[in-house]
């Protein structure tokens, strides 16, 4: 009946993202496939994901958790009406922060 959702935006659903908008945004998601869940750059585009799709007002039993995670983003970003600037705009803020958190808590083990 419930889909396979998680409490936050999961790792496993970055490539579903990568063709979603323009060249500037498939080269940033591109580029971040590879790397591991505790990379910087993972977790700020985790943290910008969240952000974008509103993960932390989720309801378990809401249309939305129903679909999924993946259905989610993936219509999160089609019907987004900014650019790739503005998108990779508030990538780049996110990143500062986990950067800003890494440097103030080293014991969380942030990869670079």
């Amino acid at each position: 009946m419930y889909a396979n959702n998680e409490l936050m935006f999961p790792h496993h659903v970055i490539p579903s993202l990568q063709n979603l908008r323009g060249e500037k945004w498939s080269a940033l998601v591109k580029q971040i496939i590879p790397l591991g869940e505790n990379h910087e750059s993972t977790l700020a585009l985790m943290l910008m994901m969240i952000r974008l799709n509103g993960c932390l007002a989720c309801e378990t039993d809401s249309f939305r958790a129903m679909r999924g995670c993946a259905p989610c983003a993936i219509q999160t970003l089609r019907r987004y009406k900014g650019s790739d600037d503005e998108l990779i705009e508030a990538y780049e803020s996110a990143l500062h922060e986990v950067r800003v958190y890494a440097r103030n808590h080293p014991k969380v083990h942030i990869g670079v």
